[in-house]
């Protein structure tokens, strides 16, 4: 393997790791707000959260301020869709891609 196939293997580590980490962050925000008393292992990364009616309008709007906050991004009305706020993973993915924007 080359330098640069290195520092790309690299950089997705350093991805993965930093998305294990929105998730982790997330789903211990989801448990204590809003499924108090819920095994963390029953919320997993592809659990539905507003389609199952685990989040109600009102949980999205704040869960929506915990993100914004917590991960010093801008969410707007229309990105707090079903496709980015509906599991763990689209959560994540959705941080991800705006810290990328805002970096670059």
């Amino acid at each position: 393997m080359n330098e640069v196939q290195n520092m790309e293997v690299q950089n997705m580590e350093v991805q993965n790791m930093e998305v294990q980490n929105i998730k982790e962050e997330v789903r211990r925000h989801i448990l204590m707000e809003f499924l108090p008393g819920e095994s963390p292992s029953n919320l997993r990364d592809d659990t539905p959260l507003r389609t199952s009616g685990v989040l109600d309008s009102m949980a999205t709007l704040q869960l929506v301020t915990f993100v914004e906050e917590g991960f010093g991004i801008e969410v707007e009305a229309r990105e707090a869709s079903v496709e980015n706020f509906d599991s763990l993973n689209q959560i994540a993915a959705f941080i991800q891609q705006k810290k990328c924007v805002k970096k670059g």
